[in-house]
């Protein structure tokens, strides 16, 4: 009996092995490329858009394509052919940098760089690794994303000569931001904004677990994380935005919408704490994830360049943006 006994438990041992990785295989695929669809996730309650403003929007994606630009290629520092739309509008205008969030593209940034080009800006909308025209196998949540965001920046850079450098993103572009923020970054990125960016892969996908599907993490996304160090060199708790901001320098605006949902609005809590830079924050309480801007336009672009104008010399069509009344936003406060 004592045989058949470890024979039984030696089973159900290997079987439930193999269906933990089963399921780790599932939700790589599900969370960390586009090889599924992600409407299940998107969709949750929790997860749906909570801003309704009854307005048309405008076509900004329209915008953007008719708008002259070319193309830039580069080739990432392990061999991935990247793609970025660029627009330059004047030489020694400053350049913005915009990153577009979760298995998005560069287009999706279009309503950002409207207000740029408005401002006088240059600009830079790289497609993410692994997002419309760039190459990638996996989603990389900001990780390795950082890195092409610096060589982005030495492009502009060897391209132009020094001139001043934003760089923004959204979501998970947020979040590469704030990652980016922690290398070595030329002086002459003079800030950084993040709008509802998360505090690391990890939470985030430890949080969208249980809150989406009612799966508690152990084991499935640590089984998830050994496959994603394996086949992509990184781990998710690595893919961390605090770590990456206890070495920021460069001055950066932290957003983020009251009742996100999606990236929680606690994580604002822990980035902005972990921040070691000159910081600011803007949180719009009625928002919920990346709707902070279109809550209140007027407002949002009024903290943007406000906030932008404290750290460099903006061009004159700016300056529209930067007499907002200071408000408790501004205080620099912890939103704790």
């Amino acid at each position: 009996m004592k045989g058949k006994s470890w024979q039984t438990l030696l089973s159900i041992g290997v079987i439930a092995a193999a269906a933990d990785i089963a399921a780790a295989e599932v939700f790589y695929r599900f969370a960390l490329t586009q090889k599924m669809d992600k409407s299940v996730a998107f969709n949750a309650p929790h997860n749906r858009p909570t801003l309704q403003t009854g307005k048309t929007p405008r076509d900004d994606k329209a915008w953007l394509r008719a708008l002259p630009h070319t193309d830039w290629l580069m080739v990432s520092e392990d061999g991935l052919r990247l793609h970025a739309i660029c627009v330059e509008t004047q030489p020694g205008a400053p350049w913005a940098v915009l990153c577009h969030g979760y298995t998005g593209k560069c287009v999706d940034m279009a309503e950002f760089a409207r207000e740029f080009y408005a401002a006088g800006f240059n600009l830079l909308l790289p497609d993410a690794r692994g997002h419309g025209q760039s190459e990638g196998g996996y989603i990389g949540m900001g990780w390795p994303e950082r890195r092409d965001v610096c060589g982005w920046v030495n492009r502009i850079n060897e391209r132009c000569g020094a001139p001043d450098i934003v760089l923004m993103g959204v979501s998970m572009g947020g979040a590469t931001v704030m990652m980016t923020s922690g290398e070595a970054l030329p002086e002459n990125v003079r800030a950084i904004v993040e709008d509802c960016g998360y505090t690391s892969a990890w939470d985030e996908f430890r949080y969208q677990m249980k809150r989406t599907f009612s799966v508690p993490p152990f084991p499935v996304l640590y089984t998830t994380d050994a496959l994603l160090r394996r086949r992509a060199g990184f781990s998710m708790r690595e893919a961390s935005a605090v770590q990456q901001l206890k070495k920021c320098r460069t001055p950066m605006l932290f957003i983020h919408g009251g009742k996100d949902a999606f990236v929680p609005f606690e994580m604002l809590n822990r980035v902005y704490a972990a921040a070691s830079c000159p910081k600011e924050l803007y949180i719009v309480p009625e928002a919920g994830h990346a709707e902070s801007r279109a809550a209140n336009p007027e407002r949002y672009w009024q903290r943007v360049f406000g906030f932008l104008n404290r750290w460099m010399t903006l061009p004159d069509a700016a300056q529209i943006w930067t007499d907002a009344a200071q408000g408790p936003e501004h205080t620099g406060e912890s939103p704790e």
